[in-house]
């Protein structure tokens, strides 16, 4: 990926796709392709075949996606299959027909088994049952790294699957319905402190562990892996292999003492009550990442930090 490549990045106004736009312009990456929703719906086909055939990106990162959390999960599964199908096959057919010479896919750490061994290793993919509250989403997510697999093994493609753990940052969704865990209690821990109440509610038993990355890290991790020297990447896309490699902090904490620090940063000084008759979700679920540390990349942002960089940009919203 050179620094005048043209690159593609679906999804730019989302959490990852944002960073990741970020840290191409950052780099100096002068050649950067990307479309509104309104602009191009990835859902249809003929659309999104016509984008490519007419900018005819080199390199591409997959971002766009129906995200959500447990709630919207549960509340929405047809939403969450069907639409993350659609974009990942729309996207793959069109890439191909355009020759497009590296794409990096953006995927879930939900796509590995609720039980599986941790941390968890990119063999343990499709080894047992995936966690019920978000399978349509992770069902999803793994045909798409069965897309990137199988067009490198039937046509010869070098594209890439990269599977994040939980992210947070500037561009989250903070709704208390549809967030994830992390930007949730950002907002429950702020909306408590301006009104000053004593107590906050927190879902399930606070016992459940999780890892997260901030951002830009994960958008730091995407530019390394698109950039690297063709001998490492083509060892990563070798179609002998699923081509799919973790990227996480390697490093987990529960739910309660995420808690804990973001209502620190936020400075709310209330208590605690766990409600659990909402559900845990997985018990823990941290990555192992020794295969892209091997390659070079580790993140750089502490949570505490990150937490504060994602609360400042929550309070310019």
């Amino acid at each position: 990926m050179e620094k005048t490549s043209k690159i593609y990045v679906a999804g730019h106004r989302g959490l990852a796709g944002s960073a990741i736009l970020r840290a191409l312009e950052a780099r100096g990456y002068n050649n950067v392709v990307v479309r509104t929703h309104a602009e191009l719906d990835l859902e249809d086909g003929a659309a999104t075949q016509q984008f490519f055939a007419q900018e005819r990106p080199e390199v591409v990162f997959l971002a766009a996606a129906k995200v959500g959390g447990i709630h919207a999960n549960n509340t929405y599964p047809v939403d969450f299959l069907m639409s993350n199908l659609l974009i990942e096959a729309n996207i793959f057919r069109a890439a191909h027909a355009c020759k497009v010479e590296r794409l990096v896919f953006l995927g879930s750490s939900c796509i590995y088994p609720r039980d599986c061994p941790q941390p968890i290793k990119e063999e343990y993919l499709l080894t047992g049952l995936l966690e019920s509250t978000n399978r349509p989403y992770a069902l999803a997510k793994i045909a798409g790294v069965e897309m990137c697999w199988s067009y490198n093994r039937q046509y010869g493609t070098k594209w890439l699957a990269a599977m994040p753990t939980n992210l947070y940052g500037p561009g989250d969704n903070y709704d208390l319905n549809n967030s994830h865990v992390l930007p949730a209690l950002v907002r429950k821990m702020h909306d408590a402190k301006v009104s000053g109440a004593e107590e906050v509610v927190l879902w399930g038993s606070g016992t459940p562990k999780r890892e997260f990355l901030y951002v830009d890290d994960l958008a730091d991790a995407l530019v390394f892996l698109a950039s690297l020297d063709d001998t490492r990447y083509s060892e990563l896309t070798n179609p002998v292999r699923c081509p799919l490699i973790n990227v996480g902090s390697g490093q987990d904490l529960t739910i309660r003492a995420l808690a804990e620090t973001i209502a620190d940063v936020v400075g709310y000084k209330g208590t605690f009550v766990q409600d659990t008759s909402k559900p845990d979700g997985t018990m823990r679920k941290v990555m192992d990442t020794s295969k892209i540390q091997q390659l070079g990349w580790a993140p750089t942002t502490g949570l505490a930090e990150g937490i504060q960089r994602a609360y400042d940009s929550y309070l310019r919203l």
